[in-house]
This record gives C-alpha cells, sequence and structure tokens, in this order.
C-alpha cells in the first residue's frame, strides 16, 4: 500500500516543550551546553538543539528539535558525517533530514567531528567526538544577521559551504585517526559522498531520496522491537512540499474507515507505564506533519485522513483517547493511579492533540 499527502504550510501549537535553559553567548559552548538550550546575546536569543548523529534514529533528535519548536528562531546543528571506528558505524546526513528542518523553519548548521577519544569499552572504535565549536559559533552569528528563510539558509547551505566542510570533516577525521592510532573508515568514503551530492542540490536530493526509499523498503518488512502492533500492517507514506522536496516515512499501522486512513505511529513500553517522554516527543514530531497533510490519496485513491499517536504498555489497564469523554478519563486515570506528575503529562499531551487535529490512544497489552 503507498500513501501520498502534501504539506503547503505547517499549523501546529506545542504544548509539552521542556523550558530551556538560558546561555549567554558569551557561556556558550556547543560541546558542553545542553542537547537544547536559549543562547542569547544582548539583542537577540536563538532555541539551539544539537543532534550526536546525522542518522536520525540515535538519541531521539526530534524530541530535541521538538523542544525548540515553541522559539522564533530555532537552530539545529548535525554533524555532515559520524564515523565511530571501522569496526563501529558511520552515518552521513541526508537530505530528507534537511529537507524536514526547512519545513520546520529551523536553520540548520552543517557540522563536523574535530576531537575525540579512544572508546576504551570497545576495540578499534572513537568516542566522545567534538564539534568545531568556533566554526558554529560563526555560523551563529552569521543565522543573527540573516534575514531571509530557515528554508533559504539550508538550501544556500547546501549549495555553497557544505563541500568546504566535508573537507574539513576528511582533515580532522585523518588527524583523529593518525592521533588515537585508531583505523577509521576508508576516507575515499567521504570523497564519493562529496561527489555524488555535486554542486546542485538536486543532486544531493535525488542521491539521498534514493537511500531514504531504500531504508523506507528495508523498514516496511520489519517491526521494531519498541513497537506493539494491533496489526502488523506497515505502509509507505511519501510527503511533498510545495518545493517539490520528498519525505519518505514508513507508517506503523494504517486503518481504513468510511473513506479516511487513520495514519497511526505506535510507541510501547514492556517496562514503565508509559513509553518515554523522548519516544513520546519524537512521535509528535510526525504528529505535526500527518496532521498537516492535505491532498491524500492511497494507491491512487483519494482519502481524508486522521493522525493518530498510539502508546502502549504492559503495566497499563484498559485504554483511553484523547478523544473519551472526560469521565471516562477520570475512570482510566483512577484504575492505572497515575501519580500527579503524570497525571498533568497525560492532560497536556491530550491538550495538544485536540488542538492539533489529532488523535492520542493509550492502551494496554499483554505480554
Amino acid at each position: 500500500m503507498n500513501i501520498t499527502g502534501k504539506i503547503t504550510g505547517i499549523t501546529y501549537k506545542v504544548s509539552l516543550a521542556e523550558t530551556l535553559k538560558t546561555i549567554d553567548i558569551k557561556d556558550f559552548n556547543i560541546n558542553e551546553s545542553p542537547a537544547f538550550c536559549l543562547v542569547k546575546d544582548e539583542a537577540n536569543s536563538f532555541a539551539v538543539s544539537k543532534w550526536v548523529s546525522p542518522k536520525r534514529t540515535r538519541s531521539y533528535p526530534y524530541e530535541r528539535v521538538y523542544n525548540t519548536l515553541n522559539s522564533s528562531k530555532k537552530i539545529t546543528i548535525i554533524p555532515i558525517v559520524k564515523d565511530e571506528g571501522a569496526k563501529g558505524d558511520r552515518d552521513f546526513l541526508q537530505w530528507d533530514t534537511v529537507s524536514l528542518m526547512s519545513l520546520l523553519d529551523v536553520f540548520v548548521i552543517f557540522a563536523y567531528y574535530e576531537k575525540a577519544e579512544i572508546n576504551s569499552r570497545f576495540a578499534n572504535k572513537i568516542t566522545n567526538q567534538k564539534f568545531d565549536h568556533d566554526y558554529i559559533l560563526s555560523k551563529i552569528k552569521e543565522i543573527e544577521q540573516y534575514h531571509s528563510s530557515a528554508l533559504h539558509w539550508n538550501l544556500n547551505e547546501l549549495k555553497n559551504n557544505l563541500h568546504t566542510i566535508i573537507d574539513k570533516a576528511k582533515t580532522c577525521y585523518s588527524e583523529i585517526e593518525n592521533n588515537l592510532g585508531v583505523k577509521l573508515h576508508n576516507l575515499d568514503g567521504l570523497d564519493n559522498f562529496k561527489d555524488k551530492i555535486g554542486k546542485e542540490v538536486e543532486t544531493f536530493m535525488q542521491f539521498s531520496r534514493e537511500k531514504a526509499e531504500k531504508a523506507q523498503t528495508r523498514e516496511m518488512l520489519t517491526t521494531q522491537p519498541k513497537e506493539s502492533l494491533s496489526t502488523l500492517t506497515k505502509a509507505k507514506i511519501t510527503i511533498t512540499n510545495y518545493l517539490g522536496g520528498q519525505y519518505f516515512f514508513t507508517v506503523d499501522e494504517i486503518l481504513i474507515e468510511n473513506n479516511a486512513v487513520y495514519l497511526i505511529e505506535s510507541k510501547h513500553s514492556a517496562n514503565s507505564i508509559l513509553p518515554s517522554k523522548g519516544d513520546i516527543k519524537d512521535g509528535l514530531l510526525k504528529m505535526i506533519l500527518y496532521s498537516n497533510l492535505c491532498e491524500v490519496e492511497v494507491d491512487d485513491v483519494k482519502m481524508k485522513s486522521k493522525a493518530v499517536l498510539k502508546l502502549t504498555s504492559t503495566k497499563v489497564k484498559s485504554e483511553i483517547s484523547s478523544e473519551s469523554r472526560v469521565f471516562d478519563r477520570g475512570r482510566f486515570i483512577a484504575e492505572n493511579d497515575f501519580k500527579p506528575e503524570m497525571q498533568v503529562f497525560i492532560s497536556e499531551l491530550f491538550r495538544e492533540a485536540e488542538e492539533n487535529r489529532f488523535e492520542i490512544k493509550i492502551k494496554g497489552v499483554e505480554l
């Protein structure tokens, strides 16, 4: 089953963002700062988040970005490549990550690691990689003076600066390999990455789309361990924005009723009464997309769509929905003996769903 849809603009109210720690730009260091924070100088402030890998499935980068969405100017710092050693992973930046950040009006600083340490737990691997802070600080100051959109900035950086950053990453990883005596992946891989990107954004888009489509197809064949599904149905969804940029996702579950398709993102916990806040906010970022879809088609048939975030746990009794009656919600809370803090969280979660026209389902499942 193939689902397509378009996004012409994003309308969304964030309710669950964490309070951002404020750091004066004079005291800011990207390698010591929290995963998300507010950086300010005398005139301006910016919500800054950072990724520890260009791969979206590591360390909840979507949660970090989500926590900055209430700010007027949002910056996220993403390494273009992360090499953990010849015996470890090497992940590259993908076009669809950049497209998504642009759609959310987030400025991307494409970064590189300049230092690392030997991983004492695993042979032939490195850890504790550090960004080039001076470079990132210079880019933040550039963005401060930049008056066009995040989309324009991101595309301009891809066209005019990405090759330089790749060269810097190549130089730094070569120095790390020599200084630490730990063999990394062949640097020809970075040359190949640069060559395939080419000088035009369109080349980069096509190269990354092909990789994203392959990853999307692989994910169609698997069920992630954190998912607990009422069916094993998965479906591809391809989202196109007003510029023709495409995002490739795999919907955990779909349900078709009365000419409407329900796009269900599932998060599961086997040990806690609810999935972690990181997991839930990761799911909420998908809700931002799915709740803003228009012109949805399922196998070329036009349908209405409804976004659903389903939270399952072996520790929960019965089930509840953000669309349930207040009385039923109270009974569900009492039955599961949620602590006050969790009650507040669920209330805010339901409010976010109601304000943004999607549904939250909390459901108990058996082992």
